[in-house]
């Protein structure tokens, strides 16, 4: 049961949190001299265009079908982008940033951490990062941009944690490690499913999900609360 007072919860409603406050950043590279409005249009295109192929397909998407279904010519795209690692980092750190920017609209919007621990993870649901967790991943190469913007999402989402849990609501024995592994297997596609009919079953299963970390606990988990620095460890 809530505690007396706490606003119920509602079912999530898909594009509810929609606020994004440095996204657009990640379509820019460093240096580089201000795009026209045109061109920032068929950069978004194409970035857009290129997180749903890589949802749906993988990394090594036809670089042509990104440009056919963005809508812009071949020699668009790699006036943009000089090659596929450009893109799929331009993608990544834009993802990086819209779901930080949803973990930051929460805790300010959001009057009680678990709701606004609720409402960031349904819309890390909509940005599909099970399926483009390979490429989220951070490596020894990642730039200092990427480097900024995972550590920048880690901090959103263990302050998230923290608001949850000193509202009495999160449960003591989970890490940010717990939370960002269960939402990297709830969001990965089915296999040979790509991503059709996911919203049938992929918010109802996290609700469940979300249901298991409340407090107080109804079982013990069984080893230790995953946390960041063993996400952060390499075989």
């Amino acid at each position: 049961m809530p505690p007396v007072g706490a606003r119920r919860p509602q079912p999530y409603e898909p594009g509810r949190s929609t606020t994004v406050n440095t996204a657009a950043t990640a379509l820019k590279r460093t240096g580089e001299p201000r795009l026209r409005a045109d061109a920032l249009r068929n950069r978004e295109r194409i970035v857009a265009a290129a997180r749903e192929m890589f949802v749906e397909h993988g990394a090594d998407v036809s670089l042509d079908e990104v440009a056919r279904r963005a809508g812009v010519g071949n020699a668009t795209l790699y006036r943009h982008f000089a090659d596929r690692q450009e893109l799929v980092r331009r993608v990544t750190l834009y993802v990086t940033h819209r779901i930080t920017d949803q973990a930051e609209a929460a805790l300010a919007e959001e009057a009680d951490g678990y709701e606004a621990l609720r409402r960031f993870v349904h819309a890390v649901v909509d940005e599909r990062v099970g399926a483009l967790c390979t490429m989220l991943a951070g490596t020894a190469e990642e730039r200092g941009e990427h480097t900024e913007a995972r550590e920048r999402l880690e901090g959103a989402v263990e302050r998230i944690m923290a608001s949850a849990r000193d509202c009495g609501r999160l449960r003591a024995d989970v890490e940010f490690g717990d939370l960002m592994v269960a939402l990297t297997q709830l969001t990965r596609p089915l296999p040979n499913s790509g991503c059709l009919n996911f919203d049938r079953f992929a918010h109802r299963h996290l609700q469940l999900f979300l249901d298991g970390l409340h407090t107080p606990a109804r079982s013990e988990l069984p080893g230790s609360a995953v946390t960041l620095e063993d996400l952060r460890q390499r075989p």
